[in-house]
């Protein structure tokens, strides 16, 4: 392997959306089980990638939204349910670094609006 080519390889390993887990070792990260990992999948929540011989593979990025599922399923939420959670939480957390971004301030969800 070339210096340049390990560099390469190395960075992926670096990169939190690059598909270096399978799904044995990606459940036991995050202390569950492969079906699991396929639930999550069939509710939407993360797609895993698949490598050439159709096996699924993760990323870090994937396995810590798999575990925050994980947690509130752990916690008696309906694992249908809890997808949609984390869904939700990912969908607020984006819209807040948006208007961070254009300069609009941050509004708290539990203060009341003057409307």
């Amino acid at each position: 392997m070339t210096p340049a080519t390990r560099s390469n390889v190395e960075g992926r390993f670096d990169d939190d959306d690059y598909p270096a887990y399978t799904m044995g070792r990606a459940a036991e990260m995050i202390g569950a089980t492969p079906a699991f990992l396929r639930a999550v999948g069939e509710a939407g929540l993360i797609v895993p990638l698949r490598s050439e011989g159709g096996h699924r593979r993760y990323s870090r990025y994937q396995l810590r939204i798999a575990a925050r599922a994980r947690d509130l399923v752990d916690q008696g939420t309906p694992i249908d349910a809890a997808c949609r959670i984390v869904i939700l939480e990912d969908q607020l957390e984006e819209a807040q670094r948006l208007n961070q971004e254009l300069g609009r301030p941050a509004t708290d969800p539990n203060q009341p609006s003057n409307s």
